[in-house]
């Protein structure tokens, strides 16, 4: 090789190792039509935040090899509102709800895709707000962001940022987990104090007027429930209570084992803030999304032993027991109420709470 061919190989390798920056202070539709501005965008902003041995070849497609016999993958879109908010923002809700989303089936998070549509005229300082949040999110649960996509739309098209995530997760224990696995005498558990989410971007949109230190519960669940699975082996379901909360879910469950499901009032936990904020706006806290808090199915024997294994983890420590599996009336969800009554939880009709997520 020539020294001058040389030479031109260091400017190239020097190129490449050199920091890219986006000088602009706002998206323009330049960023997502695939030019020079594009590839800044990427380098300068995702690559910087995800950088990882799968991404930086910036292919179209992350190549891994997975020695586990099953794997798990989910798909979510995010499209909450306002993009940042007490205790979380659009970033770290979009890896927290598809790590959980691959948690539920008892997974463990591998990898992570994360494609953005922007709006023109958005604020660059607050896309990289974002994309740190989700290298930090995806950190905490260590998964890795190893493939994406961005596009740009005209102003006034779209809402500032809107993120979709996919996830791939390793099944390696041999528990099938369901809506469909419940059976009479299992307990039913969550995993901490409902609502807190749907609560915080209600406050945060600023429309009551009401000033509230309750915070998002936005949290990566893998190690809640491998530490449960890990002691009790008598899991049937997990589901981590979104949109329509734990009420939802509840009722997904019943209808897909054909059993009753019976909860009591008194040991659902819920935040003071979160039930008055309720009241206010005539809301049950049962329908009140949450992004860090899961539903347990248990059997019933073990039900004592789950509680200790999620308590025992730092997102679990105020998990408890709210009611049992029964048989009739099948399909339903039934709340024994503080006053000693009995009524039908039903499927949350309408959305109280839109773009929570």
């Amino acid at each position: 090789m020539s020294t001058r061919e040389q030479q031109v190989l260091d400017r190239i390798d020097r190129a490449r190792r050199s920091r890219a920056r986006v000088k602009d202070e706002l998206i323009t539709m330049a960023h997502g039509a695939g030019g020079k501005a594009t590839h800044t965008l990427i380098e300068a902003i995702f690559l910087e935040a995800f950088r990882n041995p799968l991404l930086e070849p910036l292919d179209d497609q992350a190549v891994f090899a997975v020695t586990a016999p099953r794997l798990a993958f989910t798909t979510d879109s995010y499209v909450v509102s306002p993009l940042f908010f007490p205790g979380g923002d659009i970033g770290d809700l979009a890896v927290n709800g598809t790590v959980n989303d691959l948690a539920m089936s008892g997974a463990r998070p591998l990898y992570l895709s994360a494609a953005f549509i922007l709006e023109e005229g958005f604020p660059v300082a607050d896309l990289t707000r974002i994309t740190r949040s989700m290298a930090r999110a995806a950190a905490t649960a260590g998964v890795q962001i190893v493939t994406g996509d961005t596009k740009v739309v005209e102003r006034g098209k779209a809402d500032g940022c809107y993120i979709n995530t996919a996830g791939v997760g390793a099944l390696e224990h041999p528990f099938t987990l369901g809506a469909a696995q419940a059976r009479p005498g299992d307990a039913v558990l969550v995993s901490g104090p409902i609502g807190d989410h749907g609560t915080t971007i209600m406050l945060a949109r600023g429309e009551l007027g009401i000033e509230s230190d309750v915070v998002s519960d936005t949290a990566p669940l893998g190690g809640l429930v491998a530490t449960l699975l890990a002691a009790a082996d008598g899991v049937r379901c997990l589901r981590d209570a979104t949109r329509g909360g734990v009420a939802t879910i509840l009722n997904e469950v019943a209808r897909a084992s054909d059993v009753a499901i019976v909860i009591d009032e008194t040991a659902i936990p819920v935040r003071p803030e979160v039930r008055g904020a309720a009241e206010i706006l005539g809301i049950d806290p049962l329908y009140v999304a949450c992004e860090g808090r899961m539903v347990v199915v248990v059997d019933g024997a073990q039900a004592d032993t789950a509680l200790t294994a999620l308590r025992s983890h730092p997102l679990g420590d105020q998990a408890a027991i709210i009611g049992r599996i029964a048989v009739d009336p099948p399909g339903l969800v039934l709340l024994r109420t503080e006053f000693g009554g009995t009524r039908i939880v039903d499927v949350l009709i309408g959305d109280p709470l839109p773009r929570i997520c």
